[in-house]
């Protein structure tokens, strides 16, 4: 065995100094778990001066999108991996911010820096594989355009200086945890008994991951050798219609549900968003369709992701125990709906 091999050993057995970035809500959260059992020394980096990830978890404060403060913050820490998870929705994360992240983690030990980048990375179309272009930099999605630019900063610093990087494409996150008004939109409507609206003809497609598949991945690659300087679709490889999507929510749910199809454009008139309120379909849930295949991580990570059903039905129960009732305006929902009813030529009702 060589040393580098025996060193890979040891430091497996002893663990390694975790930096997670965006370590306290959902997708990090649920990653420092996992780091924490598998024995890691694990730091958050975020903008409160505490954390309640419990006294195992180390803190370190920095405005993620404060390129100088992160490097004052990491300038006295020598990480092994770094997990680079933050996005500022109301700023924008760029790639500037991102890059200076990675130099400032930078050093001789540094075994990966893995980027959370996502499936909007395209732009849309259906089936891509991680060869194809993702948006230039002028695309005019904030969003998009930024986990482009960040991911080609990054594959940029791993050709030039050597950055052991990682990044990670998952489409629409859920799980246990989410604080995104997703899946929890359409619980609600069903614990109030509650029909859905359903955009259109219901047949924009959507693409999924487990959020411990997902942090499974992360755990993966922090390993794997082939891994590095690669990107990696991670979902579930079956895109479901939204109707769908529908059913396999009343089904974890042990509910029925009433979907009344409404065109969009009525929805756009009436003031329904995709991006704030009033929703229609959830929280940035009717969106063009993106897919992707997840081939390359099947076969050089092993990847196995969970069926869309147990994920879901996982998710419900945490929602059933943590997601607190309330008293919710469906005034909007009320207005589309009597739109409908009142389109409908009266000798078709009843």
């Amino acid at each position: 065995m060589t040393g580098a091999a025996q060193h890979e050993q040891t430091q497996e057995r002893q663990g390694r100094r975790v930096l997670v970035i965006g370590g306290t809500l959902f997708i990090g959260r649920c990653l420092v778990n996992e780091l924490l059992k598998a024995g890691h020394q694990v730091f958050v980096l975020h903008r409160k001066p505490a954390h309640d990830l419990g006294k195992r978890v180390g803190n370190i404060m920095a405005d993620r999108n404060d390129v100088e403060a992160v490097s004052r913050a990491l300038s006295g820490h020598r990480f092994e991996v770094v997990f680079d998870n933050a996005y500022d929705w109301e700023r924008g994360t760029t790639a500037a911010h991102v890059e200076a992240a990675a130099r400032a983690a930078m050093h001789a030990g540094l075994h990966r820096y893995v980027f959370m980048s996502s499936v909007a990375a395209y732009g849309d179309g259906l089936n891509h594989h991680e060869g194809d272009a993702l948006v230039p930099d002028d695309y005019p999605d904030p969003y998009a355009r930024n986990k482009a630019t960040s991911e080609r900063a990054l594959f940029r610093l791993h050709q030039r200086s050597g950055l052991p990087v990682v990044t990670l494409r998952p489409p629409f996150v859920y799980g246990p945890g989410n604080p995104f008004y997703r899946e929890a939109f359409f619980w609600d409507r069903l614990r109030d008994d509650r029909p859905i609206i359903l955009p259109g003809d219901g047949r924009r497609l959507m693409q999924f991951v487990y959020v411990k598949d997902l942090v499974w991945a992360c755990m993966r690659v922090l390993e794997a050798p082939a891994a590095v300087g690669h990107a990696f679709n991670i979902a579930n490889p079956h895109p479901v219609t939204q109707a769908e999507l529908l059913t396999a929510l009343a089904e974890a749910a042990g509910k029925k549900v009433t979907a009344v199809r409404v065109p969009r454009d009525k929805i756009y008139q009436a003031g329904g968003r995709v991006m704030s309120p009033p929703y229609y379909f959830g929280a940035y849930f009717d969106l063009p369709p993106i897919t992707m295949l997840v081939t390359k991580a099947q076969r050089v990570l092993g990847f196995k992701p969970t069926d869309f059903s147990t994920g879901l039905k996982e998710t419900c129960r945490w929602y059933l125990r943590h997601w607190p009732r309330r008293t919710i305006d469906y005034s909007f929902e009320d207005r589309l709906l009597a739109m409908v009813q009142a389109s409908v030529p009266t000798g078709a009702q009843g």
